[in-house]
């Protein structure tokens, strides 16, 4: 059986109610990027995102997710440079505020690996993307919830979303690398399901 069918075979078994909501925890995730500048890599993060995992236990390749970022949270560490990267040259925060990505199907790799095929808006322009994520478990946290953890890492070609502002080096090559290395963890929170006592 293929992983294709098997996520079919999964996603037509899976009883609704298997479904939890797990909302996720901005004070313990982390959205960060790199992408190389002359002749190193600079770091930055968005500061400010929501999403949720709907989650089944049993059959994780029926599970879903939607996790959108607020473009303008952006931090570089640098005032000027955020800026820029805000402006219509990069991400144009002010026309196209959230940065999207919702899922359509999932695949199992191993046991803790996930393809998680979707597609990503940014800048206004969507694209298929499948994000390689590791399943880190779920565990009970010291007030009696349960929290769920996610981790990914992808480059992607800011060219593909419009970004493609560079400036020329006297020596050849460009300031800017193409290629933008993003990393994602997430530390979810379980909801109570509706009509739980």
């Amino acid at each position: 059986m293929t992983h294709s069918t098997k996520a079919q075979t999964a996603t037509q078994v899976a009883d609704p109610a298997s479904i939890e909501t797990f909302l996720i925890d901005p004070d313990h995730s982390e959205v960060g990027f790199s992408v190389r500048h002359i002749l190193s890599r600079f770091r930055g993060r968005f500061g400010s995102f929501h999403g949720t995992v709907k989650l089944n236990r049993e059959h994780p390749e029926a599970s879903s997710v939607e996790f959108v970022v607020d473009a303008a949270s952006i931090d570089t560490r640098q005032k000027d440079r955020d800026a820029h990267v805000r402006s219509g040259d990069f991400l144009d925060a002010a026309k196209y505020p959230e940065i999207v990505f919702h899922s359509t199907r999932i695949q199992r790799v191993s046991d803790d690996r996930f393809d998680v095929i979707g597609q990503l808006t940014l800048r206004g322009l969507t694209r298929d993307l499948t994000l390689p994520v590791t399943f880190h478990g779920v565990a009970r946290d010291p007030w009696g919830g349960e929290r769920a953890g996610f981790s990914t890492e992808i480059e992607l070609n800011r060219k593909e979303f419009g970004m493609v502002w560079n400036a020329a080096l006297d020596a050849g090559g460009f300031v800017l690398g193409d290629q933008v290395r993003l990393t994602i963890d997430l530390e979810t929170v379980r909801q109570a399901q509706a009509g739980a006592a």
